[in-house]
């Protein structure tokens, strides 16, 4: 469902930014809009969705925003957010680059970010429902599988795993277990 919401507004977007300023100035602020996706990503999966109250509505609601995803991670229903809650998002953060940044930047930066949030919701859904063949791939599921299976407090960048080695948040498991592999040549064979 994601790509045929967001799709149609990202190429709406790139074209409004395209009328507006040059191709160099829309790609420049189209990847910083992605990057701001890629540190948000980050922060909302681990400040929002592991903010875990122990009891009340405050644990029900931690429970349907993002710990049913933990217990149950191979329910398809379970991996992205539903429209009615990505598209007022979405317009909110539209708002937000429209007031922050106006008009043309806006445009374009809004695009990356919503680009990331594409980007991000497709690989999460194929790193849960997939067997990746590149090598690429097999990293970003073994990260992945790891935040689910092993250690649930690290690797909460899906799409960016960058920002956990900046924020000191990198599996630990993932680490002792590269280095030990990449002495017996097979590190992402498996």
């Amino acid at each position: 469902m994601p790509p045929l919401v967001f799709g149609p507004v990202i190429i709406a977007l790139v074209d409004l930014s395209l009328r507006a300023t040059s191709l160099q100035r829309s790609v420049v602020v189209f990847v910083l809009g992605w990057v701001l996706w890629t540190l948000v990503e980050y922060w909302t999966h681990r400040t929002v969705f592991h903010f875990e109250p122990e009891q009340g509505f405050g644990a029900r609601l931690h429970w349907m925003i993002h710990g049913v995803h933990h217990d149950h991670p191979s329910d398809p229903r379970r991996l992205v957010l539903p429209p009615v809650v990505s598209i007022p998002f979405g317009a909110a953060f539209l708002g937000l680059f429209v007031i922050a940044l106006g008009d043309p930047d806006c445009w374009a930066a809004c695009a990356g970010f919503f680009s990331g949030y594409l980007i991000y919701d497709m690989l999460h859904f194929a790193l849960h429902h997939h067997r990746p063949r590149s090598r690429l791939g097999r990293f970003f599921h073994q990260l992945h599988m790891r935040h689910h299976f092993e250690d649930e407090h690290r690797g909460f960048g899906v799409s960016a795993p960058w920002w956990d080695v900046v924020f000191r948040t990198y599996s630990t498991r993932a680490r002792r277990s590269q280095r030990g592999a990449r002495s017996k040549g097979s590190w992402l064979r498996h």
